[in-house]
C-alpha cells in the first residue's frame, strides 16, 4: 500500500504532539471545509476530488518507514509515534456529493472524530479538494462555453505529472469527453484520445509522407494535423489521401475562427462533408465561447484547464467549528474571529432551496439535519461511517450529477463574465 500519511504539513503533527501532552487530543471535534468566496468573480464552484480523498484516506497509515523518519527528524516524540503507529481514522465524514455545485460558506466536507484523528487530515483534504475543485470549476465553464461540442483534456505537458492525472479526472467529471493522459485512462477509466504533433510531420521528408504513415497505421478515421505548413494545401492533401472517410483535421494555430470556416468550406467542396474540425491552441472558456458561430466539431484544452483558467486553487479552508469540553459530552461551537478570516461555529447542514420551476434560489445552511417536510434538496451525504468509506461512486454518476446541478442553477450562473454568486448563501441561525 502506498501510504499517504506524509502528504501533510509539519504543523499538523506539532498540534497532535501538543494535544496529546495536554490531554485534549481525544476530545470529539468537528472540522469543516468551505470557501469564504468564489475566485475571480465566478458564479459557482464545483466540488471535485471527493473520490480521490476517500481513496487517500484509506491509505493514510504510518508504516515503519514513515515513523522512523518522524523519529529521526525529531518531529514526533514517543507518545506521538505510538499514536501514529496505530492510526486509523475511525470517525465520520459527510460532504457535498462530488460534481455538485457549491457557493461561499458551503460546508462541502465535514469531518467528525477526535481532534487527534481529524486534525492531521487537514492538509490531505485541502490539497486534493482545492486542486480538483479548481480544475472542475474551470472545466465546467468550458463545457458551458462549448455548448455541446466535445472537449479533450490535453494539459499533461503543462503541469506536474501527478497533477495531470488528477486534472484529467476533474475535467472528465465536469463534462470533458476524453483526456490525452494515459495514466488517467488506466487509473480512472477515462476515455483517452490523441493524434500527432508537428514533430511527426517535421520528422518525415514531406507532409505527404507523414500523412500516409499516419493513415496506414491508424486508418482513415484518424485526425490529421494540418497547420504545420500551409493549411489549405494540407487539407487538400489529407482528403486526397484519405478520401471522404477522413475522420478529422486539427488546427492548432492562426486565426482559428477564420481558418475553421475556410477549412469547412474546403472540406465540403472536396466531398468530405463528414470530416470533423478540431481546434486546439491555448484555448480557454472565453476563446471557446468566441468560436460558438464557427463550424467546429470539438476543442482540445491544455494549459488553461490544468491551471484552473486563472484560479489554480479553490481557496478552500479546513476549520474547527465544534469540540467537546471533555472526551465525551455535547459538542460546543467554536469559531475564529480574526479580521478578514472569520469562521462560523457549530456543525452545519445544507439545503439547496428551489422555486416552483425547480430552479435553485438559495443555499440554506442550518445547524441541524434538514427536515424533508421543509422541501429543498439536502446537500450533505455520508461519505465515511465509523472509519469505513460508504460514499464511493463511479465517475459516470458524478458526471450525471454535475449536469443536473448546473441545469438546476438560474440562467445567469452560466454567464462567463464576472459577477456575484448565482445564489445567496443564507445561514440560519445567523450568529454573526
Amino acid at each position: 500500500m502506498d501510504s499517504t500519511a506524509l502528504l501533510t504539513d509539519h504543523y499538523e503533527l506539532t498540534m497532535l504532539r501538543a494535544a496529546l501532552r495536554s490531554g485534549a487530543a481525544h476530545r470529539p471535534a468537528v472540522f469543516e471545509v468551505f470557501a469564504r468566496q468564489l475566485p475571480n468573480g465566478r458564479r459557482y464552484g464545483v466540488v471535485a476530488g471527493t473520490g480521490r480523498f476517500l481513496d487517500a484516506l484509506g491509505r493514510f497509515r504510518f508504516g515503519q518507514d514513515q515513523l522512523a523518519f518522524l523519529d529521526r527528524a525529531g518531529i514526533a516524540d514517543g507518545r506521538t509515534l505510538e499514536f501514529l503507529a496505530g492510526y486509523r481514522f475511525g470517525g465520520d465524514v459527510w460532504g457535498y456529493a462530488e460534481g455538485d455545485c457549491y457557493f461561499p460558506g458551503s460546508p462541502i466536507l465535514v469531518v467528525h472524530g477526535t481532534f487527534a484523528e481529524a486534525v492531521i487530515l487537514e492538509t490531505l483534504a485541502l490539497s486534493v479538494l482545492n486542486h480538483d475543485s479548481a480544475i472542475a470549476s474551470a472545466a465546467s465553464r468550458m463545457v458551458t462555453a462549448a455548448a455541446g461540442r466535445p472537449l479533450i483534456e490535453m494539459g499533461s505537458r503543462r503541469t506536474h505529472e501527478r497533477a495531470a492525472v488528477a486534472s484529467a479526472r476533474a475535467a472528465y467529471l465536469a463534462g470533458f469527453a476524453t483526456t490525452s493522459n494515459l495514466q488517467a485512462g488506466y487509473q480512472h477509466g477515462i476515455p483517452t484520445s490523441g493524434t500527432s504533433a508537428h514533430a511527426f510531420t517535421l520528422l518525415h521528408d514531406d507532409e505527404r509522407q507523414a500523412f500516409q504513415a499516419q493513415l496506414a497505421a491508424l486508418g482513415n478515421g484518424t485526425t490529421l494535423l494540418v497547420d504545420t505548413y500551409q493549411v489549405a494545401a494540407a487539407v487538400q492533401l489529407a482528403v486526397q489521401l484519405a478520401g471522404p472517410e477522413l475522420g478529422a483535421v486539427r488546427i492548432d494555430s492562426g486565426d482559428l475562427a477564420v481558418l475553421a470556416s475556410q477549412v469547412r468550406a474546403q472540406l465540403d467542396r472536396l466531398g468530405a462533408e463528414h470530416t470533423r474540425i478540431v481546434l486546439t491552441g491555448d484555448l480557454d472558456e472565453f476563446s471557446i465561447a468566441a468560436l460558438a458561430a464557427a463550424p467546429v466539431d470539438g476543442y482540445g484544452v491544455g494549459t488553461s484547464l490544468v491551471t484552473g483558467s486563472g484560479a489554480p486553487t479553490a481557496a478552500l479552508v479546513y476549520k474547527l467549528v465544534a469540540r467537546a469540553l471533555g472526551t465525551s459530552g455535547e459538542l460546543q461551537p467554536v469559531a475564529k474571529r480574526s479580521v478578514g478570516k472569520p469562521s462560523r461555529g457549530g456543525r452545519k447542514w445544507a439545503v439547496r432551496q428551489l422555486d416552483a420551476a425547480g430552479t435553485a434560489v438559495r443555499e440554506l445552511v442550518i445547524d441541524r439535519p434538514p427536515d424533508p417536510a421543509d422541501g429543498g434538496r439536502p446537500l450533505l451525504r455520508q461519505l465515511v461511517s465509523h472509519g469505513e468509506v460508504v460514499g464511493a461512486e463511479p465517475a459516470e454518476a458524478v458526471r450525471d450529477r454535475h449536469r443536473a446541478a448546473v441545469a438546476e442553477l438560474p440562467a445567469h450562473a452560466r454567464q462567463l463574465s464576472r459577477g456575484y454568486p448565482a445564489i445567496p448563501t443564507v445561514f440560519v441561525p445567523d450568529n454573526d
